[in-house]
């Protein structure tokens, strides 16, 4: 989630395309600081609380908005998503699919976010509305998106792929050799739990 965050904000992947096409900087335009900005985080579970931890490093104001408030940690509580896209520079999805969630993120949503927010998804694809997304990108009512997840993968709707404000991955977070290690050990460790009747382990950041 930071690497899409810092990767849309500075316009690195951009950057990258016109450097190999010998344009070097000609055409990008400014990125925008993530220092100091206002991070939205949707859903403060276990990866939305990791989330936090790491933007506070950028001195970032952190909000959240899920079911309930957690009475646990510093952040600012906001009672609906659209709260929390008007108080957010960026808006990070991390809450899981399935019917509560579906479309969540919808075009009242990112008109909240206005057109200098930026959503970026590393939740599932069904909780943001795709076409409702393309749109408010093509007509500028938000700045930019970075998605690691899709409604459809690994179908991409084709607009998206031609939009420089725009960063994509191939649902790809969890992608190191560290963490799929880690997840294998998970696996072997509680099915040892199990047979021996110890409660289960749950995943570490």
């Amino acid at each position: 989630a930071i690497g899409l965050l810092l990767a849309v904000a500075r316009k690195i992947c951009q950057g990258d395309r016109s450097v190999r096409a010998g344009r070097w900087f000609d055409g990008m335009g400014l990125g925008s600081r993530v220092t100091g900005k206002r991070l939205g985080i949707l859903g403060l579970g276990r990866i939305g609380q990791a989330l936090a931890k790491r933007a506070v490093a950028f001195d970032m104001t952190i909000g959240y908005h899920q079911r309930n408030r957690n009475p646990n940690v510093p952040y600012t509580y906001f009672d609906s998503v659209i709260e929390l896209a008007e108080f957010s520079d960026f808006l990070v999805v991390v809450v899981p699919g399935g019917p509560a969630t579906e479309k969540m993120v919808n075009r009242a949503v990112l008109d909240a976010l206005g057109p200098d927010g930026t959503l970026v998804n590393v939740g599932r694809g069904s909780t943001v509305d795709e076409p409702a997304l393309v749109e408010a990108l093509a007509e500028g009512r938000i700045r930019a998106a970075a998605l690691d997840v899709f409604a459809d993968e690994p179908n991409v709707p084709p607009e998206l792929l031609t939009m420089d404000n725009v960063v994509l991955a191939p649902h790809y977070a969890s992608a190191t050799l560290e963490t799929r290690l880690a997840m294998g050990q998970l696996v072997v460790d509680n099915l040892r739990a199990h047979f021996s009747g110890r409660p289960l382990l749950t995943p570490a950041e």
